[in-house]
């Protein structure tokens, strides 16, 4: 896995829009005051061109000139670091303009961006063996004042590797056209939910066809029991926003379980957060990926909060939509964490070994370059 060097004092913080660009308000007065904030830490700006675009189709541009200006930004030795300008809703047609070759003979650098940017930060992983960063895009550093988890995320491009979980979180946010510039509205208090496999059943010992051969529900095979106790999972983290990683799932440049095999000895932390996804869309995305054999060597689940937070469908909620069809892997699965589109969320390094400690409530990541 290749790691780029950290955003040193005085470096330059290259921006692009390979999804929606900041053309509209509240984005385009946030990335601005963002731009200015930036500056003011001492760090030089420098911007692609479809930064403030809005001619494109759930993107900035068209596929062409935003897979254009993410290869001439990607290599391009006045910046040290590159941001994404924002999610949006059809980045994947970005994907095949895309210069896996030059990026895989460039000098690596990070790239963050969260949501529609999963099509570049898993696949920069996958493709080209190269380190990216799940977490918050340009605008949200022109929020004031700037959350914690802006700090932080701005704190791993500069080095900072250990990261924490926040006490509350934003179910509602308040931030719009007249109040751009308005941080997190955070009201809801933080509460981590942890399942774990229940060892003493009657699929222990047994392997995967013969337990799938039990007559029963998956539940009754596989059962899973919430816990507060104290947990420590270490794998290799991988993952990003569903509705995205579903949409490349078979596709040409799905080179998942490549990558599995390549990093087997590690195993594997897949962190998964939903955004448009309501629960029988959850499911059947954790399905498809299932049987496509991305789980294979997973050693833990880590799984945000859904953006469709409370929504139940014919008994289905996030929680069953999610557990009935991976608790066969009988390996914790961690969830509604910071991860994703209800903010703070914790930025994670895609590709990078990782510590992930449970425990009062609390998730701790600490990042491990290997």
């Amino acid at each position: 896995m290749r790691y780029p060097d950290f955003l040193k004092p005085g470096g330059t913080i290259g921006f692009l829009a390979p999804s929606f660009g900041c053309s509209i308000e509240p984005y385009e007065s946030a990335f601005k005051n963002a731009l200015t904030w930036f500056q003011a830490q001492g760090y030089r700006t420098k911007l692609g061109p479809n930064c403030f675009a809005g001619e494109g189709i759930g993107i900035s541009n068209t596929p062409e000139l935003c897979g254009k200006e993410l290869n001439e930004s990607y290599g391009d030795p006045e910046s040290d670091v590159l941001i994404s300008c924002g999610g949006g809703e059809l980045m994947c047609e970005v994907v095949p303009y895309m210069d896996w070759e030059l990026i895989r003979s460039s000098r690596p650098k990070w790239y963050l961006g969260y949501s529609d940017n999963t099509n570049f930060t898993f696949l920069s992983a996958i493709l080209a063996d190269t380190a990216a960063v799940y977490g918050p895009c340009a605008p949200s550093f022109g929020m004031e004042p700037p959350s914690e988890s802006i700090l932080d995320a701005l704190g791993v491009l500069c080095g900072h590797t250990k990261l924490h979980s926040y006490p509350k979180w934003e179910k509602e946010g308040l931030k719009d056209e007249e109040h751009p510039l308005l941080p997190y509205n955070l009201t809801e208090d933080y509460q981590q939910r942890v399942f774990v496999p229940v060892s003493d059943t009657k699929a222990d010992g047994l392997s995967g066809s013969q337990a799938n051969g039990l007559s029963g529900t998956e539940a009754e095979i596989y059962p899973m029991r919430e816990t507060t106790e104290p947990l420590t999972l270490e794998g290799r983290l991988i993952g990003g926003c569903v509705d995205c990683l579903v949409n490349l799932t078979g596709t040409r440049f799905d080179k998942t379980v490549d990558f599995l095999e390549r990093y087997r000895e590690d195993g594997f932390l897949w962190f998964l957060e939903c955004c448009d996804l309501n629960p029988m869309s959850m499911r059947r995305a954790f399905f498809q990926m299932k049987h496509a054999g991305w789980f294979r060597y997973v050693k833990g689940f880590l799984i945000g909060r859904p953006y469709h937070y409370d929504e139940e469908m014919m008994g289905l909620d996030r929680f069953n939509a999610v557990l009935d069809v991976i608790r066969e892997f009988r390996v914790p699965v961690l969830m509604d964490l910071d991860i994703g589109h209800l903010p703070p969320q914790i930025p994670l390094i895609c590709g990078s070994c990782a510590k992930v400690t449970a425990g009062s409530n609390t998730l701790t990541v600490e990042h491990i370059m290997k």
